[in-house]
């Protein structure tokens, strides 16, 4: 008797051990998604899912999503690393009314990469892409467009370095900022954005460090802020906050009100091979404290005035 309950004991454990298991073992590294797929399936290439978010939860952390062919795929919220790659196709997100296409609440060590995605408020979604954790965050080939707030907030809360890369990559008629990046806490913050499109957006770039202290650099080539609302680009601090610096290195900065500006205390934005022209308000703008400091081999034309001065940067 003592042997059978032994053995029953021993084969109810194995069994739910067994059935703990499943799930990870469930999960696998590359899953795709299809038009035509059904989140019932396993997510594999040929029963594919038919939601990022089916996708998401069916893949390993550090894994990645494929996307087969052209359509939607509904909003999605992550919480670990993962990749979403959509290569010769058009994967795309309509944004519902006052919801977010992409939100980012990932770990400290946790990389998120997403390549050939456009994002679609259609002038009611509020937000195309908000991250608020993680280690990183990747943004290639992508598109974003007609929201109510802003095309990509960049707002880390944690106190570990994060890091975003932006490339060939346009956030077009946003109604509030193009590309929002403003950390939330004490840990620093890189970001490299180059070969992008900031197009009719209230504002392009904003660079803010007044809700952080952790250092604050973000560094811009070969990209286009064009006829936006109010500024082009712009940097902001203030006293005992993060000490911001905004780098422009061969952009262009074209109508709108202000075409660069640099305002507050620890802001400081550099400017180097730039061209800006046709602001309606001033050119460049260095204010309450911001500086400008300017390689001296810049253009501004047919501005309306500028405000402050430019401080001269010397090339080494």
């Amino acid at each position: 008797m003592r042997l059978s309950a032994l053995c029953l004991t021993l084969v109810s454990t194995i069994a739910i051990s067994i059935a703990a298991s499943l799930p990870a073992q469930a999960q696998r590294a590359r899953v795709f998604v299809s038009v035509t797929g059904n989140d019932a399936n396993p997510c594999t290439a040929g029963s594919p899912c038919k939601t990022f978010q089916a996708a998401h939860d069916a893949v390993l952390a550090g894994g990645e999503i494929s996307v087969l062919d052209t359509g939607g795929y509904g909003t999605l919220i992550i919480n670990k690393a993962v990749s979403i790659v959509a290569v010769g196709v058009q994967a795309s997100i309509a944004i519902p009314s006052g919801g977010t296409a992409i939100t980012i609440n990932a770990s400290s060590t946790d990389k998120v990469s997403l390549r050939g995605l456009t994002l679609d408020g259609t002038g009611v979604g509020s937000n195309g892409i908000v991250f608020n954790s993680g280690q990183s965050l990747t943004v290639e080939d992508c598109v974003v467009r007609n929201v109510t707030n802003d095309g990509l907030q960049f707002f880390p809360n944690g106190t570990n370095q994060a890091r975003l890369a932006v490339s060939n990559s346009y956030f077009v008629d946003n109604q509030s900022f193009g590309v929002d990046i403003q950390p939330q806490s004490s840990g620093t913050t890189i970001a490299a954005i180059d070969r992008t499109g900031l197009y009719g957006n209230e504002l392009g770039l904003y660079v803010g460090g007044t809700n952080s202290t952790g250092a604050l650099t973000v560094a811009v080539t070969d990209s286009v802020a064009a006829n936006n609302g109010s500024q082009g680009f712009i940097v902001q601090s203030s006293t005992t906050h993060s000490i911001s610096n905004l780098s422009l290195t061969h952009v262009l900065s074209e109508g709108g009100g202000i075409g660069v500006e640099a305002t507050g205390p620890n802001a400081t934005l550099w400017l180097a091979q730039s061209t800006v022209t046709g602001s309606s308000i001033n050119g460049f703008a260095a204010s309450l404290g911001g500086v400008i400091k300017s390689f001296g081999d810049n253009y501004f034309a047919a501005d309306a005035s500028n405000l402050g001065s430019l401080t001269s940067a010397g090339k080494q």
